[in-house]
């Protein structure tokens, strides 16, 4: 049902003051997902929140929790021969150790940009003398399509298309914040869209074990108010529950079709997050039985010495330690024109939200 403007200042006031009324002590709340935090910027909605509530981003960008070494592989690739790499649009920009796709590109490298990964079948099957590697990075929202690929580059019989892949998982980030002890999160805001996929049952622990409120939660202003209200009415009951605010698109079971094609494809793996470390179970890679389709596998490459830029906290900031203002590279030699790290690239980086949104704010001297 869609709500009158009256109707959503009404709904909006009420949350407000809900929150405003259980506040009564410093509490800090992470916004797993970089859409998340654009809308909470967008909206406007740290300046309804009282001093005492403290939003926090996390790791639910997937461009700027992919490491340089996933990277200076992808560059390495654009500089072989009779290669094609396909990416989506927010991956050019992003520096490695020492280029970008955007600096390959510019110097020649065959690098094209796509809405779909299925566009990338239609490179390889117009281009049979050429090696055509897709760029698949992304959470459990993207990962399905994929995997939708590579089922139907099998049925095509396509000798010539190639997946990087760089898919995550996002529990087990959540799991090793919650591990770590200086992470200070008093409750979560889960990304709605990740949990339309998986199902609630891979977040089940946050509050069982590790006895912290989560709330899966949509991307209107509403569904965000609503959604810290919610975690403010257990912090203050001393709960721990996982509750639904995004109950017309999210279901406990998830998607059950997405959710085979991935598991008739993919596999669990070790994967190293920005920020983060390797961390177990947190990745996806292709099944033996898929393998053809693997670029590491079918076209391996020389050893790659990677390194991450000196001086960037984004590590930090993915992890909920610092905002971005604490970096000092922030709005002096890292801004969206010239990004230093991850997190200044992507639409959803925490670091480009705070500049796009805080422009006027902060002082950059």
């Amino acid at each position: 049902m869609r709500l009158t403007a009256e109707q959503t200042a009404g709904a909006a006031a009420f949350f407000t003051a809900t929150i405003t009324r259980l506040a009564t002590r410093p509490v800090r709340i992470m916004e797993v997902c970089g859409s998340h935090t654009v809308a909470i910027f967008r909206n406007g909605i740290r300046q309804l929140l009282p001093p005492t509530v403290e939003l926090v981003s996390g790791p639910g960008c997937p461009v700027c929790v992919t490491p340089n070494e996933y990277l200076d592989t992808a560059i390495a690739y654009s500089r072989c021969p009779d290669t094609v790499i396909v990416t989506f649009g927010d991956m050019l920009k992003v520096p490695g150790s020492a280029s970008s796709l955007q600096a390959e590109k510019s110097r020649g490298a065959d690098i094209r940009i796509v809405y779909s990964p299925l566009d990338s079948l239609t490179i390889a099957r117009e281009n049979p003398d050429k090696h055509v590697i897709f760029l698949a990075v992304g959470f459990e929202t993207t990962a399905p399509t994929a995997a939708a690929t590579v089922l139907e580059a099998k049925q095509q019989r396509l000798k010539n298309f190639f997946v990087l892949s760089a898919h995550k998982l996002v529990p087990p980030a959540l799991r090793t914040l919650l591990s770590a002890s200086e992470t200070k999160v008093d409750g979560f805001l889960l990304p709605g869209h990740t949990v339309t996929i998986s199902g609630f049952e891979p977040y089940r622990f946050v509050a069982e074990e590790y006895q912290v409120p989560a709330v899966v939660t949509g991307f209107e202003a509403l569904d965000i108010l609503q959604g810290v209200s919610l975690l403010m009415e257990q912090i203050a009951a001393g709960k721990a529950e996982l509750l639904n605010q995004y109950r017309r698109v999210a279901k406990p079971e998830g998607n059950p079709a997405a959710l085979r094609i991935l598991q008739e494809v993919y596999s669990p793996a070790s994967a190293a997050w920005r920020g983060f470390g390797v961390i177990e179970g947190s990745g996806l890679k292709l099944k033996p039985e898929y393998g053809e389709y693997d670029a590491q596998t079918a076209l391996p490459l020389p050893e790659i010495v990677t390194n991450e830029p000196v001086g960037c906290r984004c590590g930090e900031v993915l992890r909920g330690n610092i905002i971005p203002e604490a970096c000092p590279h922030f709005g002096r030699n890292c801004t969206p024109e010239q990004p230093v790290g991850a997190c200044m690239v992507s639409v959803e980086g925490a670091c480009a939200a705070w500049y796009k949104y805080g422009q006027g704010r902060w002082n950059y001297a």
